[in-house]
């Protein structure tokens, strides 16, 4: 099996040890699998096949069963390769996600198992995806908003039976830009709505209003889930001088075992993620309910196999191995079915 990683430069890794992506490629070498990794600008177009200028690591005997050695010690090569000629094309960039990527992808979809799928990836681009999941009574979804308007957005939070809310940009990640809002300090709320929605150039962007979830100032739960099923979770706290729980934040992780309710939420948004093609997702939990969902390069692995004593990206590859297999059985099944045709 041939994966291309479609991810960050090799050499921009800085820390191996807690490196999801590492991780994976580590499995996968480990299996005697072949590795190239491309980052979204090194694609190109090349007399109407679509390629990709990649970093090759140069396959070996025996493969480390340090991270951190491995990647100290791989031997790479530079070549220019058509994507359609991997089996898997696994998507680990950082997000913000690069529409113009999506596009060189559209020409492959058919050709590669992308994980996770183009389509996929479009439509949970933004935080507008969870805000649409079904969820009547607010059970796993948060009291959402989603407007420009700023006098609804006002009135919703005047009219909220909670003293806090929590205001974000749609297209936000990592945790930045997202604020507090108390009932009790509104005098500079306009000119705080004035600054998230309209830009410079004239144009408007659209915000989220959420309600705040208590507890959410003790951090919250990544719950990475694999062809919609959990396979790995943690409790991540915020430092002390950033209410971000993100670790790349300078949040910090601690073990943590799945409630009822956030079983539950599993359960019902699994098969919407399947059904999506989103096989391989982080989501951000407080409070048993969803706040986020990451689908462009979700981290976590290491830090979960630390605290857990696991190995989460064995349960990986081997999800994408038999995603291949099944591609592969399904195509040598329509050419024998194909040529008992052409032969009748």
């Amino acid at each position: 099996m041939n994966v291309c990683f479609l991810m960050y430069p090799w050499e921009s890794i800085k820390s191996p040890e807690n490196d999801t992506s590492l991780a994976l490629i580590h499995e996968c070498m480990k299996r005697g699998h072949g590795v190239a990794i491309c980052t979204p600008s090194n694609l190109t177009i090349r007399n109407s096949v679509t390629n990709a200028f990649c970093t090759i690591l140069n396959r070996v005997e025996k493969v480390s069963t340090s991270i951190k050695s491995f990647y100290k010690n791989t031997k790479t090569r530079e070549e220019m390769l058509p994507i359609a000629g991997f089996d898997v094309i696994f998507m680990r960039a950082e997000p913000p996600l690069d529409p113009l990527m999506l596009n060189f992808l559209d020409s492959v979809k058919d050709d590669v198992f992308i994980i996770n799928s183009v389509r996929g990836m479009r439509e949970a681009n933004n935080k507008l995806y969870t805000a649409a999941f079904e969820d009547p009574n607010n059970e796993i979804i948060p009291v959402t908003h989603v407007s420009k308007n700023k006098d609804y957005l006002i009135k919703m939070i005047e009219e909220s039976t909670s003293d806090k809310m929590i205001l974000k940009p749609l297209d936000g990640f990592g945790g930045s830009g997202v604020i507090l809002i108390e009932k009790s300090a509104m005098g500079n709320i306009n000119s705080l709505l004035d600054f998230y929605i309209h830009k410079k150039d004239g144009t408007s962007d659209y915000v989220i209003l959420q309600e705040y979830i208590e507890g959410a100032d003790q951090g919250d739960v990544r719950i990475l889930l694999l062809n919609g099923i959990p396979v790995g979770a943690m409790r991540r706290i915020p430092g002390d001088k950033d209410h971000r729980s993100n670790v790349s934040a300078g949040g910090t992780v601690a073990k943590h075992k799945l409630t009822n309710q956030e079983k539950i939420l599993c359960q019902k948004i699994g098969p919407r993620l399947v059904q999506d093609g989103l096989y391989f997702v982080g989501i951000d939990v407080i409070g048993g309910k969803l706040v986020e969902v990451n689908v462009m390069s979700p981290g976590g692995i290491t830090y979960i196999n630390k605290v857990y004593k696991i190995k989460v990206q064995e349960k990986v590859v081997d999800f994408i191995e038999s995603k291949v297999l099944e591609r592969n059985a399904s195509f040598q099944r329509k050419t024998d079915l194909k040529r008992m045709v052409d032969e009748a």
